[in-house]
Formats: structure tokens, C-alpha cells, sequence
């Protein structure tokens, strides 16, 4: 298949209407027409149902852009990063990052970018523990700092560079907080609040929801339940009012750049290098 007829199949499949579709590819509604007739001719039957009142996909026609999508997608994406890479690293970087630990890991990182790459700005750009990946996805943000493992066929995981101790954050009147360290039957019975990037215990009964990190403090600190954080609160958030205790047979946190798969180019790797000290 030439390239304009996959891309008169497959915008047609997503407007069902050939005045949209030529307008989206900049010819006419005629061409577009004739470009459909021409494949239908070559393939033996229709791919498209046309009455005066809708368009729509035969049985061969979606089987037939459902097998030539993703190897579409794959090359634009290919020739997105080429174009990148030829125009090198000038130009823009939006970083995002969520709680202190993560920014600190980036502002040393945008130091030693900027002095490698002084033609490109990174604009850092904190986000919430719930909507980070998805702002990731819309292109809101080209890489974030994130937790580990994340399980996105859509995402890139790099390297780690934070390995660090779940710990049980509880308030200091707690039982638990007396403890040196707690296990994860320890847990069971207690009520744990929820939150986006959190583990979760066997055995311990839902608490309230909570979206920021502050947020899940505040509940802590309140009594309405406890919740494992990573060891760094320790240190970037001390408080007289909270207890953190190790957790001793949880896995460990990890922390390291993740991005879009399609969104790999000069610039994220680029930064990749400089988190990374490459």
C-alpha cells in the first residue's frame, strides 16, 4: 500500500466522513473518494458501507485497519524521533516530578543538562500522585520522575536511581509507632488509607481516599488511618505529630525517569544522561 492510501484508510476508519477526511489531508473530497475505490478495487471488496446518511467499516474493512494501525503508528513515531534527533537538543524540556525527594533528584539533573544542552529549557512542574502518568500521556509533561515498577505498554521505565525502605507512616499516639519496626501482618486489622501509588496490605480495612502527599499526612496526623511511604519523608518531612517505622518485609521502592514510547528523543535522552551521570 502507498503511504496516501494508508492515510486515507485510516482517517477515513476514524471520521467516517469524506468531506472531514479531506479536510484533515489536505485534498479533495473526490480524491479521497477515488484513493478508497482504487484499494477496494485491489483488495476485492468493499471497506466501507457508504449511504446518503453515514459511512461506515465493513467486517474486512476493520480487520484490515486493525492490522495496519499499530505498524503505522510505529513508523511516524520512528520518523518523529529521526526528525528530533537531526534538530538535536535545542528547544524546550517539561519535566514533572511529585514530593521533595524526586524534585531535588531533578534540579541537580537540570544543572547538568543546562550545562550541556544550553540551547534547550527545562521547565520543571510538580504534579499530584494520581493524574501524573495520564498528564504524562496527554503531552503535558516529556518525562517524569516516577515510582517503580509501573506496568504501561505505552510507557518507558529507565533506569532506577532511588532504591529506599517502605516505610509505615502513623500517627505518634499509634500502638504501632512505638515499634522499631513492623511487618506486614503487623498491618492486618488496620485501617489503611488509599491513595494513588500505594501499597497495598492484606488484611487491612479501607480508609479515606487521599490524592496529594500533604493530603495523606493531614489524614495521618488526624487519625483517620496510616499508610507506607517512602524512607525520604523521614527526612523532607519530620514531623512531631507522625511515626514512621520501617517496614520490614516489604519490597523496596524505586524510583527512576519514565516517558512515552513515543515521545523518545534527543531531548528525554538527554536527560536520562544527566539524572543518571552519564
Amino acid at each position: 500500500m502507498e503511504r496516501h492510501e494508508v492515510e486515507a484508510l485510516l482517517t477515513l476508519a476514524e471520521e467516517l466522513h469524506f468531506g472531514r477526511t479531506a479536510q484533515r489531508l489536505h485534498v479533495t473530497t473526490g480524491r479521497v473518494s477515488q484513493t478508497i475505490r482504487q484499494l477496494e478495487h485491489r483488495v476485492g471488496v468493499p471497506l466501507f458501507e457508504r449511504t446518503s446518511r453515514k459511512v461506515a467499516l465493513t467486517p474486512v474493512g476493520k480487520q484490515l485497519v486493525n492490522d495496519i494501525q499499530p505498524a503505522y503508528e510505529q513508523l511516524r513515531a520512528g520518523l518523529a524521533r529521526a526528525i528530533e534527533a537531526g534538530k538535536g537538543l535545542d528547544g524546550e524540556l517539561r519535566v514533572g516530578f511529585v514530593g521533595a525527594a524526586a524534585a531535588e533528584m531533578l534540579i541537580d539533573a537540570e544543572k547538568v543538562f543546562g550545562r550541556r544542552y544550553p540551547g534547550c529549557a527545562v521547565h520543571l512542574k510538580e504534579m499530584h500522585l494520581g493524574d501524573a502518568p495520564e498528564r504524562l500521556r496527554s503531552g503535558e509533561i516529556d518525562i517524569m520522575l516516577g515510582c517503580f515498577p509501573l506496568a504501561a505498554i505505552d510507557l518507558v521505565t529507565g533506569p532506577t536511581l532511588l532504591t529506599e525502605q517502605w516505610m509505615l507512616a502513623a500517627p505518634a499516639s499509634h500502638p504501632l509507632a512505638r515499634r522499631s519496626h513492623v511487618s506486614t501482618k503487623d498491618l492486618a486489622g488496620q485501617t489503611f488509607l488509599e491513595a494513588p501509588c500505594g501499597l497495598s496490605f492484606d488484611g487491612t480495612r479501607p480508609g479515606p481516599r487521599a490524592e496529594t502527599f500533604q493530603e495523606i499526612l493531614t489524614l495521618v496526623s488526624a487519625g483517620k488511618g496510616i499508610f507506607a511511604v517512602g524512607e525520604h519523608a523521614i527526612r523532607f518531612h519530620d514531623r512531631p505529630d507522625i511515626a514512621y517505622v520501617p517496614i520490614s518485609d516489604a519490597p523496596k521502592l524505586e524510583w527512576g525517569p519514565v516517558w512515552r514510547a513515543t515521545n523518545e528523543n534527543a531531548r528525554v535522552r538527554g536527560f536520562v544522561e544527566a539524572l543518571t551521570g552519564a
